[in-house]
């Protein structure tokens, strides 16, 4: 059987199980099994023993269907034949208890990884916390000093602030340019500001707001304005 004739197949087949779950597109099924669209293609094209068993197992539950229904209903590409039949061998004795069986250590599985996933949630706030305790504890005062005294030199509330920029720190995070900065303009990096005028790459702008970026990852590009003549 050819790829062609593989994929029509179990493209098919695919469906009728999508519509007997009551599943629209691949979209929505990718979306509620949690399995990759790329996965899906690699079950259609007939490379089912090339997927994880997780994957076969979060499949047969989103359809509705028993694992050992799932291994039979789809064509396997034929140079995985022979390969496959050995798997068949191995699980001719596959009884629904067993199939049962995996389910629930999935189950189990999948509750460790949320239980994981909400201890590395409290151990990031709580380590976020510690670094910003002092700014947490003094801040509020000194927002409200600075309401009751305009003449407060905003320089001495600077300070306070530092916490934040640990943190920022710790993640990662660097600015990619400093507030009054003159700098050649590059649009990768730098958005103008609306309004502001116009500036061809290279030319010198100057740095309005500070943008962000995260190792290798752009977050914000810094808003610039260009260069005036007074400027220069």
């Amino acid at each position: 059987m050819n790829q062609t004739t593989t994929y029509s197949a179990n493209h098919q087949q695919l469906s009728q199980l999508m519509q007997s779950a009551n599943i629209t597109n691949f979209d929505q099924l990718s979306e509620v099994s949690g399995v990759s669209q790329w996965q899906l293609n690699r079950l259609l094209v007939g490379l089912m023993p090339k997927l994880p068993i997780e994957t076969l197992l979060k499949l047969s539950k989103t359809l509705q269907v028993t694992l050992e229904q799932l291994l039979t209903s789809f064509k396997i590409d034929d140079s995985l034949a022979e390969d496959w039949q050995i798997g068949n061998q191995l699980t001719s004795s596959f009884s629904p208890s067993s199939a049962e069986h995996l389910q629930q250590e999935y189950q189990h599985l999948q509750q460790q990884l949320e239980q994981q996933k909400e201890t590395l949630e409290q151990e990031f706030q709580k380590s976020s916390l510690a670094v910003l305790e002092s700014w947490l504890l003094q801040w509020p005062t000194a927002a409200i000093v600075s309401q009751k005294n305009p003449q407060l030199s905003a320089v001495k509330l600077l300070p306070l602030v530092k916490p934040i920029f640990e943190l920022l720190k710790q993640w990662g995070l660097e600015m990619n340019a400093t507030v009054g900065e003159t700098i050649p303009y590059d649009p990768q990096f730098h958005q103008l500001l609306e309004g502001g005028g116009t500036a061809e790459p290279g030319e010198l702008v100057v740095v309005r707001y500070v943008g962000y970026r995260q190792g290798d990852k752009l977050l914000h590009r810094a808003k610039v304005s260009p260069v005036k003549k007074d400027e220069e």
